[in-house]
């Protein structure tokens, strides 16, 4: 039998889709007013390896991630997808926009292992953790490199986004060792 122990923290990431810079930015305010100051912002990408959102958010979209400083446990990504899909209502009624979606959060996070994503659709692959919230690991690292799955969203496979991903994990462990310091 194994000792149950507490699971280290992890690095929580939110990915930001909208064809609106504006949409972006609020959105990146509004989670540092939640999860503290952000450590690592990836370039703004093109999004366009599906068109699965175009009737809700429109043309044109752009795909941007943050990952936060403060190291969070794993359980919090719940918390994380409720305030999101709360952040993704209040822009949509503050805004005026003909797309009725007019920005998309969603958080995970980064361990030394994987890269987890919350979502409120059940899958084969997804777990529930609690409140209507699943989670699936989206990415796995492995001999220095992530990998990919089955149910891997294409634009995750791309190598610049994994760039972002590696810097989000070389940041998570350089944390650790500047904790085991203090």
């Amino acid at each position: 039998m194994g000792d149950i122990t507490q699971h280290r923290p992890v690095l929580l990431i939110v990915a930001m889709v909208s064809r609106y810079e504006e949409a972006l930015t609020w959105s990146i305010d509004q989670l540092t007013q939640t999860h503290g100051p952000v450590a690592l912002e990836s370039p703004v990408y093109d999004f366009v390896e599906t068109e699965y959102y175009q009737k809700t958010m429109g043309d044109d979209l752009k795909k941007q991630f943050v990952a936060f400083e403060r190291l969070v446990s794993p359980e919090t990504i719940v918390a994380a997808k409720i305030n999101s899909n709360q952040l993704e209502i209040q822009f949509a009624d503050q805004n005026e926009y003909a797309q009725q979606r007019p920005v998309n959060l969603d958080p995970g996070y980064i361990s030394e292992a994987k890269l987890v994503l919350a979502t409120t659709k059940d899958r084969d692959h997804r777990l529930y953790i609690a409140d209507g919230i699943f989670a699936e690991v989206t990415l796995h690292y492995r001999s220095k490199a992530w990998c990919s799955s089955r149910w891997t969203y294409p634009d995750y496979q791309r190598a610049d986004f994994q760039q972002y991903f590696t810097k989000c994990r070389q940041h998570l462990r350089d944390q650790y060792r500047k904790n085991v310091r203090s």
